[in-house]
């Protein structure tokens, strides 16, 4: 978590850093800082959904070349769960807020919302691990118990993704 606050704080030109020492500028750059490091774990969430939501894909093809026609709608119910948490990660809102919009989010809520997204990645491991799970029943008679259990695991990510917004709205509400 640090390393990617610390990773925008060191790519800032030499403008920003002496903009940084005036009064003032400095909780602004920090805030924004923390903006940029919000989009850069959201960006890495998606992409490791991304790759999730091929694999389902590729399965769904193996499923096909070996006649398992049956288990591809069921299959089809995970990855458009997955679908939907890649579209919620891109469209999400960034964790900073301007001057005029209606909910202000400030450092600790930005600080809440950034640790809320790095927790996504445990989700994330949860269906790589369902998928897993499928792959290696591919044949056997667990099969549908396989693609359950990924089902149930990409809902899961979809309810978590959807109480971030309660993180925000929560938190300012204090």
């Amino acid at each position: 978590m640090d390393n990617l606050f610390n990773q925008v704080v060191n790519q800032q030109d030499a403008i920003r850093k002496l903009l940084g020492m005036i009064p003032g500028f400095k909780g602004y750059f920090e805030r924004e800082n923390r903006r940029s490091s919000d989009k850069l774990v959201r960006d890495m969430l998606a992409a490791r959904f991304e790759e999730a939501w091929g694999r389902i894909s590729t399965l769904q093809r193996d499923l096909i070349s070996q006649g398992a026609i049956s288990m591809i709608d069921d299959l089809e119910a995970g990855a458009i769960k997955i679908r939907q948490v890649i579209d919620r990660v891109k469209a999400a809102t960034y964790g900073y807020s301007g001057f005029f919009d209606a909910v202000k989010i400030n450092e600790k809520e930005l600080e809440l919302l950034y640790n809320y997204d790095l927790s996504m990645v445990d989700q994330v491991e949860v269906v790589g691990h369902a998928i897993d799970n499928v792959e290696t029943s591919i044949g056997t008679d667990g099969l549908p118990a396989a693609i359950r259990n990924l089902t149930v695991a990409a809902d899961q990510c979809v309810s978590v993704f959807n109480k971030r917004s309660e993180v925000i709205t929560n938190s300012t509400a204090q």
